[in-house]
């Protein structure tokens, strides 16, 4: 049986808001493993649904660019805050985004291309890691483009010009004019950095995680002791209010808390006279899905002690 430390616990707590008893029996029923011990709180209708871990650690920074009718956001990790801030490392984020504009969505291609001040980007972040003394990646990298319209960035927490811990790219498609997209764009990329959606629609949502979210529906239904045909509406229900919740589209607008997304499209398209369609986006946040390990001295005594 795996032992469950003092860290588990404060972890589990800060990502399901449940009680300590009720972590550390979860953790305990799951062998350590966190994510079951989410999934399990969860189901017991102890914990709210998180979308992300709230110790998104990794260090950093997400470059953005626009060029015409084409976006790109690059995420480039370094192992502390200390890094991100220097120069020179903000000007190869700098540089490497503008590259990564003519090279698509791969991160080796990315890397085998050549780098504006000579050799290749790979040589570059070799030769950055050596100068500054502190291990470098190029994690992703993702673009987004349009026939006709604009593509619109959006900086949250900018600690340069393009360059920050949330990257977003809004691509609208339309006929309207850029002096009404452009403020659309804006307004649609701050709320889609606070929001975080999963997918622009319902039908984009990972299927795995629709999985996920089915069984814990299935486990709370199953509690209520109701008839099974009441439980399987309790089950699509839930999967319905998850992907309306999820998917951009049909999130409510931050600024009013009560317009979805799809009609903020629409109410300015017909202001407009004109045609807009929300085709893509792109939400980049520094050091998501990474966890550093990190060194608790009060939890490992804690921990020592028998939590």
């Amino acid at each position: 049986m795996a032992v469950v430390t003092a860290a588990t616990v404060k972890e589990l707590r800060e990502r399901t808001g449940a009680g300590m008893m009720d972590a550390k029996k979860a953790l305990t029923e799951a062998n350590g493993d966190i994510e079951a011990a989410v999934d399990a709180l969860r189901a017991k209708g102890l914990a709210t649904a998180q979308k992300k871990s709230s110790r998104t650690a990794a260090e950093g920074l997400v470059g953005i660019e626009v060029a015409g009718l084409k976006g790109v956001a690059v995420e480039v990790n370094s192992e502390t805050d200390f890094v991100a801030k220097n120069d020179q490392f903000q000007d190869f984020v700098r540089k490497v985004t503008s590259v990564a504009l003519t090279t698509g969505d791969d991160v080796e291609a990315l890397k085998s291309a050549e780098y504006p001040d000579g050799g290749s980007v790979g040589d570059k972040l070799t030769s950055s890691i050596a100068t500054i003394g502190e291990n470098q990646s190029i994690r992703r990298i993702k673009t987004v483009s349009v026939d006709q319209g604009v593509v619109v960035s959006y900086m949250h927490n900018a600690v340069a010009p393009n360059l920050g811990k949330i990257g977003v790219l809004v691509a609208l498609e339309g006929d309207v004019a850029a002096d009404v997209l452009e403020p659309l764009g804006k307004q649609i990329g701050m709320h889609i950095a606070a929001a975080f959606p999963l997918a622009l629609n319902a039908d984009g949502l990972d299927a795995e995680l629709i999985a996920r979210e089915r069984k814990i529906a299935e486990e709370k239904a199953a509690e209520s002791g109701k008839p099974a045909e009441v439980q399987a509406k309790m089950v699509d229900g839930a999967i319905a209010k998850f992907a309306k919740e999820n998917a951009l589209l049909s999130q409510l607008f931050v600024i009013d808390n009560k317009t979805p997304i799809a009609d903020v499209v629409a109410k300015a398209a017909k202001d407009a006279g004109g045609k807009i369609v929300l085709k893509d986006y792109v939400r980049f946040q520094l050091g998501e899905g990474i966890e550093k390990e990190e060194t608790d001295f009060a939890a490992e005594v804690a921990a020592a002690a028998g939590l």
